[in-house]
């Protein structure tokens, strides 16, 4: 069986204490698209606690958490997460997807320097990276989680360095530059802990539908989440 916990409003409808309930029950809880610009806040009795990132089942012993490939994946939130709840005595059992994106240091600054040049029109943005994390996975410019593990991986951080940097010098008043080898030293940091979590997603989920797991789907944001789920 499949459920599915979507938003019919504009956020703020109680998905993740919902989640965190049905998950009671749950073999698998998907967080499937958003990213760390919004959280989900559970009270249980391990008390408050906010996720922007961590499925909401991370609490339920017998669920296993995923990652998928439509997630917006800060590392940065999503190992301070772990961390935390692990603080609290939980050792959730996580996977996440080979093909999720991630969220580089530069899209945050890019958040940050488009806010400050549009002033007072601005879009009110969280400076979390999100508009331009989107528009470089549009672009078929952005980075595969499993990219950390492809020998190219610096040469193709380079080439898109270059770019990124002539439009910075181009639209923003800023002496920031990125460098592509604090960004490979970035993503490595986080390879060893990141490479037991990875799996074939659509594979483990095929599996799980045709053994007929309990699955539950965790939307983030509000309106169109259920459009989303059809992809």
């Amino acid at each position: 069986m499949v459920t599915a916990v979507v938003g019919g409003n504009w956020g703020d409808e109680g998905k993740g204490k919902i989640t965190d309930l049905l998950a009671e029950s749950a073999d698998i809880v998907v967080r499937f698209q958003g990213g760390a610009n919004a959280g989900h806040t559970i009270i249980n009795e391990y008390g408050k606690t906010v996720l922007h990132i961590l499925p909401s089942g991370v609490f339920r012993k017998n669920a296993i958490n995923v990652i998928g490939s439509g997630v917006a994946l800060s590392l940065d939130n999503l190992f301070s997460e772990l961390e935390g709840i692990r603080a609290k005595g939980v050792e959730p059992k996580m996977l996440i997807s080979d093909r999720v994106q991630v969220i580089m240091p530069y899209h945050v600054k890019l958040d940050q320097l488009e806010e400050e040049r549009l002033g007072k029109n601005s879009f009110g943005s969280t400076k979390s990276g999100i508009a331009p994390f989107y528009s470089d996975k549009y672009l078929k410019i952005g980075f595969q989680i499993c990219e950390m593990f492809d020998e190219e991986l610096l040469e193709k951080l380079e080439r898109i360095c270059e770019v990124k940097n002539k439009y910075i010098a181009a639209v923003y008043d800023t002496d920031y530059r990125i460098n592509p080898k604090e960004m490979y030293d970035y993503l490595m940091s986080y390879k060893d802990r990141v490479a037991p979590l990875l799996c074939n997603l659509p594979v483990f989920m095929s599996e799980a539908v045709k053994n007929g797991k309990n699955i539950l789907l965790e939307g983030q944001l509000g309106p169109l989440e259920i459009i989303l789920i059809g992809y």
